[in-house]
């Protein structure tokens, strides 16, 4: 499978497109120079980037690439798959482009007439028709928009969340086991409850269907009760969340890191 990917439309600041071949197959990416004492190699949306020092000449890049070869082919793999899976594509970062929120796909529109960001559809109940439009020039760069993108979609997740969270405390009847919560974005973890009541919601949920993310809260909820995964601890998932099995089976096919948003 041939990794010479299209060139973005416009680079993000300090980048520049490079093509190059490693293990006879063909391989894009985008090099930064840093004052990093190290090459760093990272798998974004749009591929691969790396990051080098100052000093570092195109054959020290090379030979990095090189070693490197069977972890770059692998995640770039994942990235293809991921990217088909959530319907996403190479351009998802421009007019146009893609992205899945509440569980279905809305396009990206830039329009620089706006003053904040608006979603033309209805939030609660989103329809592929919806469109995001973001107080953007047509021709800005990726990074602007990914960054506005994760601006919006955490404002949601924090609004919803909030909703969600308030309901299956209230129907637990563990309020006062509750302390506070908060967004998070670790790579491997959904959610978290700790001990002192305390629960960590992954803002990257907002990319699913209702039922996921009440499936995440409400699983977190039952900690309050169950720090652990007993039994016990299911049956009061079950008790607040009674189909919480088809949302579970599904999440499964995921994990953090596999989403469009990476940062």
């Amino acid at each position: 499978m041939s990794y010479q990917l299209l060139k973005p439309a416009k680079l993000p600041p300090g980048t520049q497109w490079k093509n190059t071949t490693v293990l006879e197959r063909p391989l894009s990416y985008m090099l930064k120079r840093s004052r990093r004492k190290s090459i760093g190699l990272r798998i974004s949306d749009e591929g691969l980037i790396l990051t080098a020092p100052h000093w570092a000449t195109s054959q020290h890049i090379q030979q990095a690439l090189d070693t490197k070869a069977t972890w770059i082919f692998s995640k770039l793999e994942e990235r293809l798959k991921r990217l088909q899976q959530q319907a996403m594509s190479h351009t998802v970062w421009q007019e146009g482009g893609q992205l899945p929120y509440l569980g279905v796909t809305i396009t990206l529109q830039l329009n620089p007439l706006l003053k904040q960001s608006v979603y033309a559809g209805e939030l609660n109940q989103p329809s592929h028709e919806d469109r995001l439009c973001l107080h953007l020039p047509p021709d800005a760069d990726s990074q602007r928009i990914q960054d506005l993108c994760h601006s919006w979609l955490q404002q949601q997740a924090k609004r919803d969340f909030a909703i969600r969270l308030s309901y299956f405390l209230e129907k637990s009847g563990y309020q006062t086991r509750f302390n506070q919560w908060r967004l998070g974005s670790p790579a491997k973890r959904w959610g978290s409850c700790s001990s002192q009541g305390n629960i960590m919601l992954n803002w990257r949920l907002i990319h699913f269907a209702p039922a996921i993310i009440d499936y995440v809260i409400a699983h977190e909820v039952a900690h309050l009760k169950e720090m652990n995964h007993s039994p016990a601890f299911w049956q009061e998932v079950e008790r607040l969340l009674p189909t919480f099995y088809t949302a579970r089976q599904q999440l499964k096919q995921f994990d953090p890191a596999s989403l469009p948003l990476f940062e």
